[in-house]
């Protein structure tokens, strides 16, 4: 039952970040290429109609972490206080700055949201990225289940890291990387030309870029956590799954270069579900792995709720995950075709 769990918050991990990925992506680009006031107008339209409800998941995640794994829950929440923070005022900023952009036509009011946007999303696409390379590095947690690490050290890998590190930056640009690419490529199957030929050449530029980022982070990933990768070769089960991230990533290069860009959309969505999900297997049954001892793991083992109400709780998140897809499906069968302007945020 535990591991059951364990796959049951990756999965929503997972689902979090192809769906919110396109709109933190969709920052990036205005980023890269701010555009007219028109552009990011149609920009800001193409998600719209989703964003708030894709950070749901977010959410969603968090709550089954806390009742599947309170004991990571609390060790985690503790020692990464102050990158949780920032992690907290960027998704208010993103909020308020869609929101807060229509509310006045004036070219400077605006100009200042999109820019708080753009800002917001790129800083917390890369902060989701060192978290995830925290979480495959691993952090100094002592026997008593909890660790403290301050936002930098020295920036090399070791038994006391920073948050941040030469690794977990790597880690960070390549997730900044791939969901840039996921959201532009969200962006050219949304839009409409000229803006779909411009957002179509940056996507090329961060896939690209994706590609040299995966081979640096897989080299590091190998010296700093060899263990993920003998897992993953010795299980037969998880063999299929860097099998799809290598199909997603081919599939939606092949794609674009034919400018089907909605394919190429949800071909790299496969290549970034790919890539996390093959993580969460070689990381299994660690979550938060030790740096001082391996003894002193949280695993699923020693950090989960007990098994009845882990069963009990099983019962109440079949339906409650039902709901919720089905009303994802209605809500993106409904948007179907490309948005011409900006039809939400004017």
């Amino acid at each position: 039952m535990e591991t059951l769990w364990f796959f049951v918050v990756a999965l929503m991990l997972t689902v979090y970040v192809v769906l919110d990925g396109f709109d933190l992506g969709v920052g990036l680009t205005m980023l890269v290429r701010p555009g007219t006031e028109g552009e990011r107008r149609q920009l800001l339209g193409a998600i719209g109609p989703v964003w708030d409800a894709n950070e749901v998941w977010l959410i969603a995640a968090g709550g089954v972490l806390v009742f599947a794994f309170p004991a990571v829950y609390a060790s985690a929440f503790s020692g990464f206080y102050l990158p949780l923070m920032f992690v907290l005022w960027l998704l208010i900023f993103r909020g308020i700055s869609i929101e807060f952009g229509g509310h006045l036509k004036h070219p400077l009011w605006r100009r200042f949201w999109d820019a708080t946007f753009a800002l917001s999303s790129s800083i917390l696409a890369l902060i989701l990225g060192v978290a995830l390379g925290n979480l495959l590095r691993g952090v100094p947690v002592d026997k008593s289940g909890y660790f403290h690490i301050s936002l930098f050290e020295d920036f090399r890998v070791g038994p006391h890291p920073g948050a941040l590190d030469w690794y977990t930056i790597l880690i960070g640009l390549l997730t900044s990387a791939a969901l840039g690419a996921h959201g532009a490529l969200y962006l050219s199957w949304r839009t409409e030309d000229p803006l779909r030929v411009r957002v179509a050449a940056i996507a090329r530029t961060f896939c690209m870029a994706s590609v040299a980022l995966l081979v640096l982070a897989t080299w590091a990933t190998a010296t700093v956590q060899p263990i993920i990768y003998y897992r993953l070769a010795q299980r037969p089960w998880a063999w299929p799954l860097p099998v799809a991230t290598a199909f997603g990533l081919l599939f939606a290069f092949w794609q674009l270069r034919q400018r089907r860009e909605r394919a190429a959309f949800l071909g790299w969505a496969i290549f970034v579900a790919g890539l996390l999900i093959s993580t969460a297997a070689g990381l299994y049954p660690d979550i938060l792995r030790s740096t001082l001892s391996p003894s002193w793991n949280l695993t699923v083992a020693n950090a989960a709720t007990g098994r009845t109400g882990l069963t009990l709780g099983l019962w109440w998140w079949i339906p409650a995950i039902v709901l919720a897809s089905g009303y994802f499906w209605y809500l993106y069968r409904s948007l179907r075709g490309r948005p011409i302007g900006d039809q939400s945020y004017h």
